[in-house]
């Protein structure tokens, strides 16, 4: 029987303090793993100690003769914290993920030499099928214990965030019988909590133990500052970035948004580096090391930033933009102020914020449509995603999360590779991406309430979380006042105004034909040939950027009217021009046709042309019906919708010569590279692309 003094000296090996006691609850879970067995799900704050039950069971499990806990953890950031945090204990650690391949090996003989204690796996390796065919069924059989980590991802909450925590259910269901399993999660209101329930019960009969404490995080100090635009909520942080405690993480709602921020907050004088899901991952540690030694001020961060970041002394979280949940919201303000007595926390809301709510939400969400496509173009026998590409029109990441979905629904089945169909029935689950949708919609509806609620936030929060034990706080602004400056310099505002006003983004020319073309009856595959390439083109600026993006999204959106160009749109466009090196000016100009927006790209391009004294030669014409030029869909797709589709006959083109191609949008750059081609084939010496805006 395990007794409380050994726990508790396991624990302060753990945490290095000889003084440490254990948590209301602690105990309590891991007696229930260690000497009865059990399924248990812990539910408390952030800070709280959840990874200490884990880690102190594993040593008392390990001691008793059990295998290696099985540690199911979602986010790589996390998982070196959670190694470091083991081995400061002398728990031997190790991990398998996408970042580390050149260990696999190394770890795998470890692991038969029974000389590791936790293996940390994301959720995706329990599919990869070398990892699942050859080494996990060994380790379920020598399995000392199961912990699943964030285990809120195994609901419909995080269907898309993670697919593959839903497979979770059958990983239990493998398990022997006196494996115990633990689930650990900050972020679980009572339909989590069911669902997380009814996923650790799998294949065994009993009652779940759960253990759920009070959420109320007693050293934040929460605020809202509305403010009406980017350039003003920028001034703000830059001019009060050094008032906030300590060193902490500026949350954005985009990777462009981060950049952006960054570079403004740099050139105002602060410490301050971006870290989104596109950052190299050796930089990512690295970034993570300065923010923990204190060496930085901020990192301006997207969500990969997230689960399981460990700075129990950082001292403020700020967001520009909302999270769409006010469980998001809680799950990311959590990583403040773990281990001291005071955190700020301030959410400055964005009027964009719901339109990038949507655009997240609608683009994750699988439609029936997509998922026949992807099941009739499957067989018996393999098929990479590449090939699966030029079969079905979805983008390769919405590819790669449909099939996830549909493997775990058991309708396909990863294999080496690529995918293959299993032939087991399967239906479209209508009513449940209908109840996810409104779930969706109404936590959104949620965290507007938040941004104007007058009540106490932290209770806010605590509600959304269905805590029993929510109640006022005293600290946030509507309990005790705002805490927090609201005003901002007009100095201040006028800098970043002018940082954000920068202008002209790349726009890289395409130089390889999509994988499948051909199977579209496209007769191309490989690069492209010397006298089809275009020119390095410009545009005024990225949809998603702080600055003109913002100004663009209204102007281009679907449900906006055709119009001329904006005088300060040409204006801004005229100056990516004049920045522009290009080797040979353009001697002509000619405007893209379009059947949604001809007015304003035909008065760009003159407008363009009368700046600079150049001739407009007209716009391209159609061959058949005009496209339906469409966002999204794969490259294949794109190119075959363009393919042959655009002539420059009867448009007075100076003889060989540099020519200027204007669009509204660029998106998969298909379109204006096919365009452009038939300029080439025309006599132009050379195309250059110009849009106003560029998707992404």
């Amino acid at each position: 029987m395990t007794t409380a003094a050994d726990a508790l000296t396991s624990l302060r090996a753990l945490v290095g303090r000889p003084e440490a006691e254990f948590h209301d609850g602690q105990f309590e879970a891991i007696r229930a793993l260690v000497d009865d067995h059990r399924r248990a799900l812990v539910v408390q704050r952030t800070g709280w100690g959840k990874s200490a039950v884990y880690f102190v069971a594993t040593m008392l499990l390990r001691a008793r003769g059990a295998g290696p806990t099985i540690l199911v953890s979602p986010l790589l950031a996390l998982m070196r914290d959670q190694v470091a945090a083991a081995e400061r204990a002398g728990v031997r650690a190790v991990t398998i993920n996408s970042a580390n391949r050149h260990e696999w090996e190394d770890v795998a003989a470890r692991l038969r030499e029974d000389t590791v204690d936790v293996l940390l796996v994301s959720p995706e390796r329990l599919n990869n099928p070398e990892f699942r065919d050859r080494q996990l069924p060994a380790l379920v059989d020598r399995s000392g214990l199961l912990v699943v980590d964030e285990a809120h991802c195994i609901s419909d909450w995080g269907h898309d965030f993670r697919p593959d925590y839903r497979r979770l259910r059958d990983l239990i269901a493998l398990l022997p019988a006196d494996v115990p399993v633990l689930a650990t999660t900050a972020t679980a209101n009572e339909r989590v909590v069911a669902d997380v329930v009814e996923q650790l019960g799998a294949g065994r009969e009993g009652e779940v133990l759960t253990i759920r404490g009070p959420l109320a995080r007693r050293s934040l100090r929460l605020g809202v500052l509305p403010l009406p635009d980017a350039t003003t909520r920028l001034a703000w942080l830059a001019g009060h970035l050094s008032d906030l405690p300590g060193s902490g993480i500026v949350y954005t709602l985009t990777v462009s948004a981060a950049e952006d921020t960054a570079r403004v907050l740099r050139r105002a004088g602060h410490e301050a580096y971006s870290y989104t899901g596109q950052t190299d991952t050796a930089e990512r540690e690295d970034l993570e090391g300065r923010l923990k030694r204190n060496e930085v001020k901020v990192l301006v961060a997207t969500s990969a930033l997230g689960m399981g970041f460990d700075k129990p002394d950082l001292g403020f979280v700020v967001h520009l933009g909302a999270p769409s949940s006010p469980v998001a919201y809680y799950q990311q303000v959590g990583r403040a102020g773990r281990a001291t007595d005071n955190a700020d926390v301030l959410l400055l809301p964005g009027p964009e914020d719901r339109a990038i709510w949507q655009y997240f939400a609608t683009a994750s969400m699988p439609s029936r449509e997509k998922a026949a496509a992807v099941l009739d173009a499957l067989g018996d026998s393999a098929q990479s995603t590449r090939v699966l590409e030029s079969r079905v029109d979805l983008r390769a990441s919405t590819l790669e999360l449909l099939l996830k979905v549909l493997d775990v629904d058991g309708a396909v089945r990863r294999v080496s590779g690529g995918w293959v169909s299993t032939g087991a029935p399967w239906s479209y689950d209508e009513e449940r991406y209908a109840r996810i949708a409104a779930a969706r919609e109404a936590e959104q509806a949620s965290m507007l309430e938040y941004e104007s609620t007058s009540g106490c936030r932290m209770e806010f929060l605590q509600r959304a979380l269905d805590d029993p034990d929510a109640g006022p706080c005293g600290r946030c602004d509507n309990c005790a006042g705002v805490w927090f400056p609201t005003d901002v310099d007009d100095g201040a505002a006028g800098q970043v105004g002018s940082l954000l006003d920068r202008v002209g983004v790349e726009v890289e020319p395409r130089k390889l034909w999509p994988t499948g073309a051909d199977r579209l009856g496209i007769p191309v595959r490989g690069k492209l040939a010397a006298d089809q390439l275009l020119e390095p083109g410009r545009a005024l600026a990225r949809l998603t950027d702080l600055g003109w993006g913002g100004r663009l999204r209204d102007l281009l959106a679907d449900d906006a009217p055709d119009q001329p160009v904006p005088p300060a749109v040409l204006d801004a466009c005229v100056r990516v021009l004049a920045d522009w090196d290009w080797a040979s000016r353009p001697a002509a100009v000619v405007a893209m046709p379009s059947r949604r927006r001809p007015v304003f790209i035909e008065s760009l391009a003159r407008g363009i042309a009368t700046v600079g004294r150049l001739p407009f030669a007209g716009t391209l014409g159609w061959r058949g019906a005009a496209p339906a030029g469409l966002p999204g869909g794969n490259s294949a797709f794109r190119l075959a919708s363009v393919w042959d589709r655009f002539t420059a006959e009867g448009l007075p083109l100076p003889p060989a010569a540099p020519v200027l191609l204007v669009d509204d949008l660029v998106d998969s750059r298909w379109t204006i590279t096919v365009a452009g081609q038939e300029l080439l084939r025309s006599g132009a010496s050379a195309v250059l692309p110009f849009a106003a805006a560029l998707r992404a």
